[in-house]
């Protein structure tokens, strides 16, 4: 392993995704050299395919709108939900927070390429196929890269953002990692050519699908602009017991038994093998250390039910390459105070949601008939992803207000 490091890089990314996309886009158009290590090939397949209005602030910022704009994506405006045969559905045009009336649903593959291509068009460098093996943070930040043919070289840096998602590089290799208080929960997920022609499907908004016996079992379906959808359920792993040797069969089961989600995709053509992902829930025992911070799923991930976790990703990115770019230009800045503490609040916000939707009470705010139209527009600020708008009363005190909300709507949908 060589000893002698590549000159000083100012600035290390690890992770081409969208929250390593946005802040090496942010830090390099503040004036600042931005190294991108990526492990896979662009483009490669993620989920979390349906973005938050919120997303759209960050892509602005950046710089990336109109390629965004440009790519193709579905446009979706909203949130729908179906459980039994009550419907419902949140417009992100309707919000208190007085937000972006639309977003995107997205494939990963292409989406997460358009950002870092955008960012490498901006003068990022990305060195694909490369993962970080080795870090040391004692003194200069130095870490130890292997490169797709197995060779391997040494780096130094100024600072890190980790932005590598699930892979988690510094909670791994910095014995960052703290468990989640979420249970554990599985996806069983699949694309396929959805073949929707009914009126009472709307491909601008996500349907969520309360299964109609299990309240803690609930789908995604996200329409996409090419007639295909991303399809998934999850469910803790008791009700998976003996069903997961066969995917495919096991999402159609879980389909066949949600009489309303079967009529929805009656037409469709099962036409790629399902995945599974399970245990994803993560947290960490801090965000950030001399010379590094976490973004993003890299930090903390919740729970897929809400599509938090890109929003969350670009908002930490933000956060950190403002802050970053202050520190560099020889501030005293409070990694605590100004990154941690208030991204955490927002995190916390969504957690309640997240939370109160597993035990069923928010899901009796969702589907109550008669709520008040100022209700569901605070409700909706937070769908739409403005989870730190702390003008909203459910956002800075989500737990009590909820509960409160809650009390007034159970019992309606005996």
């Amino acid at each position: 392993m060589p000893d002698t490091p590549e000159p000083l890089h100012p600035i290390v990314v690890i992770g081409a995704g969208p929250a390593g996309a946005i802040a090496a886009a942010l830090l390099k158009r503040r004036g600042h050299e931005v190294l991108i290590i990526e492990r896979q090939r662009f483009p490669r397949f993620s989920i979390g395919e349906s973005l938050l209005s919120h997303c759209l602030d960050f892509v602005e910022e950046a710089g990336m709108l109109p390629a965004v704009q440009a790519a193709g994506f579905q446009l979706k405006n909203g949130a729908a939900f179906a459980w039994g045969e009550r419907y419902t559905a949140f417009d992100f045009g309707q919000t208190s927070s007085n937000g972006r009336p639309t977003t995107f649903q997205v494939q990963r593959a292409d989406f997460d390429k358009v950002l870092a291509d955008q960012a490498e068009a901006q003068g990022v460098v990305v060195r694909y196929e490369e993962e970080v093996i080795r870090v040391d943070f004692s003194a200069q930040p130095q870490l130890w890269v292997r490169r797709a043919d197995g060779s391997e070289y040494h780096l130094a840096a100024s600072f890190v953002l980790d932005a590598s998602g699930y892979g988690r590089v510094l909670p791994r290799l910095l014995d960052l990692e703290a468990p989640s208080a979420f249970p554990v929960r599985r996806a069983v997920f699949t694309h396929l050519e959805d073949r929707i022609t009914g009126p009472g499907f709307d491909r601008e908004k996500i349907l969520i699908t309360t299964h109609p016996e299990h309240r803690d079992v609930w789908f995604w379906t996200i329409p996409f602009s090419n007639g295909r959808c991303s399809l998934g359920v999850v469910a803790g792993e008791e009700h998976y017991a003996g069903k997961l040797d066969d995917l495919d069969a096991c999402l159609k089961g879980f389909v066949a038994s949600t009489p309303s989600l079967a009529r929805v995709l009656e037409q469709a053509r099962w036409d790629t093998p399902a995945r599974t992902l399970g245990g994803y829930a993560a947290n960490v025992k801090r965000l950030h250390g001399p010379g590094f911070a976490l973004l993003g799923n890299a930090a903390e991930f919740l729970d897929p039910v809400f599509s938090s976790g890109v929003t969350i990703a670009m908002r930490s990115a933000s956060m950190a390459a403002a802050l970053l770019h202050r520190q560099l230009q020889g501030e005293a800045v409070d990694w605590q105070g100004e990154f941690a503490t208030p991204l955490q609040r927002g995190v916390d916000a969504f957690r309640a949601y997240v939370e109160g939707w597993y035990a069923g009470y928010f899901q009796d705010v969702i589907y109550y008939p008669d709520a008040q139209a100022n209700i569901r527009e605070m409700i909706c600020s937070i769908l739409a992803g403005y989870a730190w708008d702390e003008s909203n009363p459910f956002v800075r005190e989500p737990q009590r207000r909820l509960r409160m909300l809650a009390e007034v709507c159970q019992g309606s949908l005996a």
